[in-house]
Parts: structure tokens; C-alpha cells; sequence
């Protein structure tokens, strides 16, 4: 009986072995599907706005380029980096040595030229007394016909003479002026009230203007900045010259410079560069129209304290619509959208389940969705479906 009794408890303790073993494997391979996990976010009021983003290049509202128009070696350079000047100051000076012996040559030449003139008129009045003494004599036949022409025609070609020297006068008077006109350029001025922003041509080098104006400074209008933003294609459509505009720059990204903007470019830079240069390949052609579209979108704003320079980098925002203290929710949390316009969304109840709710939605700038009826303030909504932690291995 002991012996039966020892076998039975031993079959007792086997049976729970392989049940606590069957339960082990099944926890370990075989995981129930855990419970589902939601992220949520509650409703509620906020500011939001709509807008368009684009990066963008601070200019100065105008910038000059003041050259030579004459060669030769710059003497002296009356300003520095960083200066004020006022329009029509004296900021360089050229020697004057070459230009000041061409206004003496042609000046020369415009005197001999007066000279020759009233030698011509003195001879003039000769010829026409020769002339007027010829056909007296000619009338009462006391000089002959041959004499009578010859003096003719002396009194025709110095009257021809003093026309053709009227008129080289008058071309030796032009090159006295153009001579005084390329002295003038010697002395460079100022265009325009500004800032020197740049000294490209210093003091004892030799400028040539034969083919192009040599640049010797640059000089900017830096109390109002242009921003020229980079629209996307896909985003251009969207945007308006009126629009309220807003930039930040990298040193002071949490301040705000606002603007309306101006204008936006008909084409994008790209139309600027030669066609012939653009054609030369067919690779060329390829990457071209591969090659994302941008188009400038224009706009300006105050600079008194000039903490804006030229050539900054700015992250530029261009308002397509804003709404104050609205209920919204993430965007993330609509869900599909049915042929009334309203969304499907899932709101959390009481115990923590999720129920499906239509709602109609406004403003929706992909990060955040206004609610314009189907919810309110305090409750929470689907936002994101969380993956489980997976199971042991």
C-alpha cells in the first residue's frame, strides 16, 4: 500500500512539473498580445499660425560699386572701412599727370586750329578784293576772262578753307571737354549717403578702365535691410506680396524681425546665367531640371542700430494665416477625412478607452490642428499608437 501510495504522489509531482513547464514555454514563446498603448494630448487653447518657411540672405536696400573711369595709379584713398560718407564727397583721388598733358595737347591743338582760322579770314578778305578788283577790271576790259576765274576761285576754296577749319574747331572743342571731363574723373565721389562696406583698390595700385570700370570701394545704405528668401516651387503659390513676415538670425534666434513683404521675383536666379552656358552638355541640361526651383521672395526691414550686416543668414517665416487662443490639438491625432470635411479622431473616455468622434477642423499648419467643433478644452485625444514592448526572448 506504501509502494502504491509513493507512485501516486510521485505522478502528482510529474503532472505539476510538465504543468508549471507548459506555462513556462508558453510565457516564454508564445506572449499574450499585451494590452493596447496609446500616446494622447489634451486638448487645448493656444496661439497658432500658418506659415511658409524659407531661408533667406540679409542685403543692404542699395549697395554701389564706385570705379575708375580713367586708368591710371590711385594717389590717395580718402576713406576707410566702415565710414560714413555723404553724396558727392571726395573719397579717392587718381594721378592726374597723364590727363592734365591731354587737356594741354588738345587745348594746344584748339588754339593753332583759332589761329589758322583768322589767318584763313585775313586771306578771305584779300581774295574777295582781288575778286571784286577783277571783274571791275574785266568790265572795262582791262584784265582778261583767265584772271577774272583765277581770282574766283581763290576767293571759292578759302571761303571752303575757313568752313572746313569752323568745323575742326568744333571737333577740337569736344576733345577739350572730353580732356576736362577725364581729368574730373580723377577725383572720385560718392554716389550716395552711406557706409564704405568694402576697400577693394588700395592706395598706390594702378587701375586700368580700358575694358571695365575697376571697382574701388563698395558702399552701402545699411540702416534698411533687404531680405531675399528662397521660396520653394511647392510653397510659391501660396504667397503673396502684403503678407506679414517674420526672420530670426543665427546670433539672436529667439528675436524677431518682422516685415511685409514686397515683392517675389517672376523668375528664379537661375534665369539669370547665360542659356549658351547652361547648354553646353546634355548632363548639364539633366541636372538643371533636376535641380530644385527656388524664387526670391523680397522684403525690408529697419536696421538703426545696424545689428543687421550684410550677407547674414536668415530663417524666414512668411505668415499665411494666424488665429488667437484657439482650441487645437496634433495634427498627428486626425485621422481620416469623410465627404462632410470633418475628421475622424479618438477621444479618450472616462475609463480610458478610446471612442471615435467626427470633429471639423480650421487652420492646420501639419504640427498642430485647430478644433473648431467636436471637442472640448481638457480632453484628450489619440495622438500617436505606441508599439508594446515586445516579449522576452
Amino acid at each position: 500500500m506504501k509502494a502504491k501510495a509513493g507512485r501516486a504522489k510521485t505522478y502528482v509531482w510529474i503532472v505539476i512539473g510538465l504543468l508549471i513547464a507548459a506555462l513556462l514555454i508558453k510565457w516564454l514563446f508564445f506572449p499574450g498580445a499585451p494590452a493596447p498603448t496609446y500616446a494622447t494630448a489634451a486638448v487645448k487653447r493656444a496661439d497658432m499660425e500658418n506659415s511658409v518657411l524659407a531661408s533667406g540672405t540679409l542685403e543692404a536696400v542699395r549697395q554701389v560699386s564706385v570705379g575708375a573711369q580713367v586708368s591710371g595709379q590711385l594717389k590717395s584713398l580718402k576713406v576707410k572701412l566702415g565710414d560714413e560718407v555723404k553724396q558727392g564727397q571726395l573719397i579717392a583721388e587718381i594721378d592726374d599727370m597723364t590727363q592734365q598733358n591731354d587737356l594741354r595737347n588738345v587745348q594746344a591743338a584748339l588754339e593753332t586750329r583759332r589761329a589758322e582760322l583768322r589767318a584763313k579770314q585775313a586771306t578771305l578778305k584779300q581774295a574777295e578784293l582781288a575778286f571784286a578788283r577783277q571783274r571791275q577790271m574785266l568790265a572795262a576790259d582791262a584784265s582778261s576772262r583767265e584772271s577774272y576765274e583765277n581770282a574766283e576761285a581763290t576767293l571759292n576754296v578759302t571761303r571752303a578753307d575757313i568752313v572746313a577749319l569752323q568745323a575742326q574747331i568744333a571737333q577740337a572743342e569736344i576733345e577739350v571737354d572730353k580732356a576736362k571731363v577725364n581729368l574730373g574723373y580723377t577725383r572720385i565721389v560718392s554716389p550716395m549717403d552711406g557706409k564704405v562696406v568694402a576697400v577693394v583698390t588700395k592706395e598706390g595700385q594702378t587701375v586700368n578702365s580700358i575694358q571695365s570700370a575697376p571697382t574701388i570701394i563698395k558702399v552701402a545704405q545699411v540702416d534698411t535691410m533687404t531680405v531675399k528668401a528662397q521660396i520653394s516651387e511647392a510653397d510659391v503659390t501660396r504667397v503673396r506680396p502684403g503678407q506679414k513676415v517674420y526672420f530670426t538670425i543665427l546670433g539672436e534666434p529667439d528675436v524677431r524681425h518682422y516685415g511685409v513683404l514686397r515683392a517675389i521675383e517672376p523668375a528664379p536666379d537661375s534665369i539669370q546665367r547665360d542659356d549658351s552656358t547652361a547648354a553646353l552638355t546634355g548632363s548639364n541640361a539633366s541636372t538643371s531640371t533636376s535641380a530644385a526651383v527656388y524664387y526670391n521672395g523680397l522684403f525690408d526691414v529697419p536696421n538703426p542700430d545696424e545689428v543687421l550686416r550684410i550677407s547674414m543668414t536668415a530663417q524666414v517665416f512668411v505668415v499665411l494665416g494666424e488665429a488667437k487662443q484657439v482650441l487645437q490639438i496634433p495634427s498627428s491625432a486626425l485621422g481620416r477625412k469623410g465627404e462632410d470635411g470633418r475628421y475622424a479622431v479618438r477621444v479618450v473616455d472616462k475609463d480610458g478607452r478610446p471612442q471615435e468622434r467626427r470633429i471639423r477642423v480650421g487652420m492646420n499648419n501639419n504640427v498642430m490642428a485647430e478644433v473648431i467643433e467636436g471637442l472640448s478644452e481638457g480632453e484628450n485625444v489619440v495622438s500617436a499608437d505606441v508599439a508594446p514592448a515586445a516579449g522576452r526572448p
